[in-house]
């Protein structure tokens, strides 16, 4: 069984991914800025690296050998973190590096995640444009990586084939892991139960798509239901 690279294995995502990956047998190549900041990740089967998702030389150099690779790398990790180092253009420099590298490389597929609030609401608008639905402080992190998506699809038909999978409504720090997901479109699903999915659960769809890859140079939703309160 071959390896998986896990670009960003530090953050929320990247750590769910890399349980999951393990739990399966894979080993892991985890990709962080400084491993010194992350000596909580090493682990039997885990290897961490120092890379730069945003520099073709590094992915490139990182990925070689591996069966796929998972982009989960957020330059963002809250609104008290405020925008100044926040560079708009990180996400389309990180597809580039990506899809350049991982050629390179000889590595055929990528999943990254996405981010909810490109979705389209019911009012047919993408939900980071109401500003009642989505805090307009973090409007630029959100124009930031819709621009990264809108980059994927413009590269077409390269040598690597991404699949970015979204999740729709909340995404749940600590959820349990299920095991079960739905896939959508480019809408929030709508109806009487709530769209939510555990980072658990996100994390056995991005590996189910480098494991079994199902779909292909696209972006798809990912949610489960519950019930909504009240």
């Amino acid at each position: 069984m071959s390896d998986i690279v896990v670009f960003g294995a530090g953050g929320r995502a990247g750590r769910a991914v890399t349980a999951e990956a393990r739990g399966r047998g894979y080993g892991v190549t985890a990709v962080v800025r400084d491993p010194a900041r992350y000596p909580d990740l090493r682990a039997d089967g885990v290897t961490v690296v120092p890379g730069d998702v945003t520099d073709r030389g590094s992915v490139g150099a990182v990925a070689a050998g591996h069966a796929g690779a998972v982009h989960a790398v957020s330059p963002y990790s809250g609104p008290e973190q405020g925008f100044d180092a926040l560079d708009p253009a990180f996400f389309v420099k990180a597809a580039d590096a990506l899809l350049d590298g991982l050629a390179e490389a000889g590595v055929g597929r990528l999943v990254a995640v996405g981010l909810g609030a490109n979705l389209l609401g019911a009012d047919g608008r993408p939900v980071m444009d109401d500003p009642l639905a989505f805090p307009p402080e973090i409007r630029p992190f959100a124009l930031a990586h819709t621009a990264g998506l809108h980059r994927l699809r413009e590269r077409g038909e390269g040598r690597v084939d991404w699949v970015m999978l979204t999740p729709a409504g909340h995404l749940e720090h600590g959820g349990d892991r299920t095991g079960r997901y739905h896939v959508g479109g480019e809408r929030l699903p709508g109806g009487d139960r709530e769209p939510w999915l555990s980072y658990a659960d996100l994390a056995v769809a991005l590996v189910d798509e480098i494991e079994r890859p199902v779909r292909h140079r696209t972006r798809v939703s990912v949610f489960n239901f519950r019930e909504k309160e009240g």
